[in-house]
């Protein structure tokens, strides 16, 4: 492929999204460039501080914690009151828990400081999905979405690389300069986005149209969505297993943390130079194909972990697999809640969805540490596996229809005054069998295993990488 070809196919990848998309991608990347807080709190609290490893594993964990409330908050905020004064205010909220970190010393103060903040930067992510599907065509919502994780990651990766240098100043100097980054977030958000909260709909006497009340509880009720938070959480176990289990593994052979460390960077390296061009061939496919493929990815990536052996090269090739099923997974996942979604809950949507990494953050380190250090690293990777191929399994055969359905998409109908009745109320009556499972295990996993889901979005709730100081935020 000639420099023209890759020139004339990354302006095609960026071209046709409105304006106020690139400010918030602004937003995006100036966060993630001055993330340093989680990338080197558990060094800070040990080496600095001379807390135990055991307390800052605790404290990373307060930090997922703070999502079981930050996100469906947010949710809620983003549908009520507004999506950019949700962002501004969470942002701002953000900043000032890194700033309280570069000054207080005390075990509990820290605790405090570090749950707060899992509030707020969880709280922020239903805001930003949810303006991306109010401002961005529904068939460019997907290539929208890719863009801001590609920023997310060029951002981390500069934070890396910038905290790494600059760690010689201090650890508090990298807490304030988090800070001023998300503080100047905040301001590009207040200054440049407008606000993309849709406006009430009228009928064709011009009077405005009731929607249907939407809680939180109705939407755990909405069986499609209800089974895509499931097979995502399956996904992403299989995603952070890795982050967990790899330099375990690694170390098991024998091999050096920096071994480990070359490995892990073939993450980022393959997200910031490949996204573009992933997003360009997997472009206009349809969300089940690329929802399976991506499962079958993470499945072979992590399997062919236990085969790796003792080679560097092998373990690097693994990372590769399962990051090019990142690439398609987090913006294909972010766009099919956007689609289940109704106008007027996209918020609470994106809210309980991003519950599911949360909580695969939370169970993911807890279960492939125990299994590596029981049964054995190649158990976990057997499991991690499995669940991809029952995840893609899944996607297959529930929700085909309720994705790739060639009608229009619900997030332009109403939902009905009870989703777990007879299906979705679509222009005024017509009721889209399957759509919504009925009384049965239609469209659902089942009325079991939903209920299952309900438990488990309650649990965790925020970075699902936080100890590696890695987190979609479109997941």
């Amino acid at each position: 492929m000639s420099i023209d070809s890759l020139r004339r196919s990354a302006s095609a990848t960026v071209s046709g999204l409105p304006p106020g998309f690139w400010w918030l991608w602004l937003s995006t990347l100036v966060n993630r460039t001055g993330a340093f807080v989680l990338t080197f709190l558990s060094l800070y609290l040990t080496v600095e501080l001379g807390h135990s490893a055991w307390f800052a594993g605790l404290v990373v964990a307060l930090h997922g914690l703070g999502g079981v409330v930050g996100s469906p908050l947010g949710g809620a905020l983003t549908d009520r009151w507004g999506r950019r004064p949700t962002m501004v205010t969470m942002h701002l909220a953000a900043a000032a828990s890194a700033a309280a970190l570069a000054v207080v010393t005390s075990a509990w103060a820290i605790a405090t400081v570090v749950l707060l903040m899992g509030v707020a930067m969880q709280a922020v992510r239903p805001s930003i999905n949810a303006t991306i599907a109010d401002m961005v065509p529904a068939h460019e919502v997907r290539r929208a979405y890719a863009l801001n994780y590609w920023a997310l990651n060029l951002g981390f990766a500069i934070a890396s690389i910038g905290g790494g240098a600059a760690i010689f100043l201090g650890y508090r100097t990298l807490f304030v300069v988090d800070a001023v980054a998300t503080t100047l977030c905040a301001l590009i958000v207040f200054l440049r986005l407008p606000e993309t909260r849709p406006e009430a709909r009228t009928d064709t006497a011009g009077k405005p149209v009731v929607e249907a009340e939407v809680s939180m509880l109705t939407v755990l009720r909405d069986a499609p969505f209800r089974t895509l938070v499931l097979l995502n959480l399956f996904v992403c176990l299989v995603f952070t297993a890795p982050w967990i289990g790899l330099p375990l593994t690694m170390a098991d052979k024998g091999l050096s943390p920096s071994s480990y460390g070359v490995v892990i960077a073939v993450n980022g390296i393959v997200i910031v130079g490949f996204q573009l061009l992933v997003n360009k061939l997997t472009d206009k496919r349809s969300p089940v194909l690329l929802l399976t493929l991506s499962s079958l990815l993470f499945a072979l990536g992590t399997g062919a972990t236990a085969l790796a052996g003792s080679s560097v090269v092998a373990f690097a090739a693994t990372v590769v697999v399962w990051t090019v099923g990142e690439m398609i997974h987090v913006p294909t996942n972010a766009a099919a809640t956007a689609r289940l979604a109704p106008e007027h809950a996209r918020g609470r949507y994106q809210g309980v969805m991003g519950m599911s990494w949360a909580v695969a953050g939370f169970v993911a380190p807890i279960g492939a540490g125990a299994i590596v250090g029981g049964p054995g690293p190649n158990v976990l990777w057997a499991a991690t596996f499995a669940i991809g191929v029952l995840a893609a399994v899944g996607y297959t055969v529930r929700l085909r229809k309720a994705l790739d359905d060639d009608g229009d998409s619900r997030g332009d109908s109403d939902l009905g005054s009870d989703l777990g009745g007879d299906g979705v109320e679509v222009g005024g009556g017509v009721v889209a069998e399957g759509v919504v499972g009925v009384g049965n295990a239609e469209g659902a996993v089942g009325v079991g295993t939903g209920d299952g889901v309900v438990g488990i979005g309650n649990g965790d709730g925020a970075d699902g990488l936080g100890s590696a100081g890695k987190s979609p935020v479109t997941a």
